[in-house]
């Protein structure tokens, strides 16, 4: 006896059809899985045995034989333990399902179905196949529903399903409202305006914001470099749809998307103790790191020069290719990575050398030295570095609130509306993505702009990446200003 059930496997962050294949045979009682299976598949045997007998069902005492096609894919996680479990009931005629549905899920011993990751790349990339009824586990119909268009019922046992098959229960799909969710973009607990002074260092936010500008602060600690950096998502354009369901797939598969959708755009901030593994991703099973996690968003790495060499320099290339590729013996995974970094740091040890209030008590080596940890490649790929200054008492005590998240995030609009207009052929969306074609199409620079940008090159022996950089930043003022050139 032989039948097929659905299911989906996750590859990076794309879901990918897996055919749960069952097979009882006469023979010794066995339980087999094949397929490439992780260990925590093969462990589905001992789950799905206990789930089917304290619900009622015991396995037949036969041959019984589990294929994950296609064979060649590697398959991770527990998420196959519910398809196997219905292909059993199917075969010992227990139940009649679809041909069509997809089962995904996790069995307790209990026959309960626990959540799992990886539900929405899964029915987003089976919707584009056809299928259109998902059965998954309670806590993620509503990531899967957030697809659109497909029947996702949210299942919180076997025993309940097997009596939704039966006709004795029923089910309701799950509905999301998509632009109910999006419509809570700009809800932050935080505005721009609790920012006491620190003017430049507001300014630069509003250039790395309108585009996608890497920004550095430095400053004497209290100066405001965290409280700065956390209010950027707050001057950010709200996700569209497409850059929401991105971002969602990401938390799906690190199993931490909480409310069905990404609607924020997300702000990472990993320890300065964090691994190259835990920022760039990897593993023996990959899994997406802190810069994906910061995909279409923030990396904030505070006390940035306490990283680790290796770590720090993990980043250069993600930085310029706006994705990472992760190679393991059992294949390449390719995570994005397309982020803004924000890097707060001391100007030296003690933290107060060019404090204007406090005196250094650092030597000049140890200065070098401090600085030295972050290296020229990394600091060559950061377009905007600004001193943050210590805020003057006036600032402080001043009752004046400054401008709003609001009101800089509308002009920062506008520049993304341009920049729409602009790239719209283009695989480029930022002018900090631009390539060199697209610096000389764009940034036209006037016979006075020529000879100051060729005096600067000179005398600061800039290299070409600055002068692209300078480039790259110039058209993002240009762009906030409303100006053509």
């Amino acid at each position: 006896m032989f039948c097929r059930v659905k299911s989906g496997g996750v590859l990076g962050i794309d879901g990918f059809l897996v055919d749960v294949e069952v097979d009882i045979a006469p023979g010794l009682p066995q339980f087999n899985i094949v397929g490439l299976p992780d260990k925590a598949i093969n462990e589905a045997k001992d789950r799905v045995r206990s789930a089917l007998k304290n619900i009622g069902f015991q396995l037949p005492a036969k041959r019984i034989t589990v294929n994950l096609s296609p064979s060649n894919l590697r398959k991770q996680g527990t998420l196959y333990d519910l398809p196997i479990a219905i292909g059993i009931l199917k075969l010992t005629g227990v139940l009649d399902v679809d041909e069509d549905a997809v089962f995904v899920g996790e069995l307790s011993l209990d026959g309960k179905v626990n959540p799992v990751n990886g539900v929405l790349p899964i029915v987003l990339s089976l919707k584009q196949k056809g299928f259109r009824k998902f059965f998954v586990p309670k806590e993620n119909a509503k990531e899967g529903a957030i697809a659109q268009g497909v029947e996702v019922f949210g299942v919180s046992s076997l025993e309940q399903l097997i009596r939704f098959f039966r006709g004795e229960e029923n089910i309701e799909s799950e509905k999301v409202d998509v632009n109910a969710l999006l419509s809570k973009a700009f809800d932050y607990s935080i505005d721009l305006a609790d920012v006491k002074g620190q003017y430049q260092a507001k300014r630069a936010l509003e250039i790395s914001a309108a585009g996608m500008h890497n920004l550095l602060l430095i400053g004497p600690p209290g100066a405001g470099k965290s409280m700065l950096a956390k209010r950027i998502v707050t001057i950010l354009p709200p996700l569209t749809l497409e850059e929401a369901l991105e971002v969602s797939k990401i938390y799906s598969v690190a199993g931490i998307l909480k409310e069905g959708l990404m609607v924020h755009r997300p702000f990472r901030s990993p320890h300065y103790t964090a691994s190259e593994v835990a920022l760039i991703g990897g593993g023996s099973n990959p899994m997406p790191g802190e810069i994906s996690l910061a995909h279409r968003g923030v990396l904030f790495l505070d006390e940035m020069v306490e990283f680790s060499r290796r770590a720090l320099e993990s980043l250069r290339q993600p930085i310029e290719d706006g994705y990472v590729t992760v190679s393991r013996v059992g294949g390449r995974i390719t995570f994005p990575a397309s982020f803004i970094l924000i890097g707060a740091t001391n100007p030296c040890p003690c933290g107060n050398y060019g404090n204007p209030y406090k005196a250094c008590t650092c030597s000049l080596s140890q200065i070098r030295t401090y600085q030295a940890k972050l290296s020229g490649p990394i600091l060559d790929r950061i377009d905007l570095k600004v001193w943050v200054e210590p805020v003057e008492v006036q600032d402080l005590i001043n009752p004046n609130v400054g401008e709003s998240s609001k009101e800089v995030r509308e002009r920062v609009i506008k520049a993304y509306q341009i920049q729409r207009e602009r790239f719209k052929d283009s695989k480029t969306k930022f002018n900090a993505q631009m390539t060199e074609k697209e610096i000389e199409k764009y940034c036209v620079l006037t016979a006075s702009a020529k000879t100051l940008l060729e005096r600067i090159m000179n005398k600061l022996h800039l290299s070409g990446r600055s002068y692209s950089k300078l480039l790259k930043v110039s058209r993002t003022i240009a762009d906030l200003e409303g100006e053509e050139k």
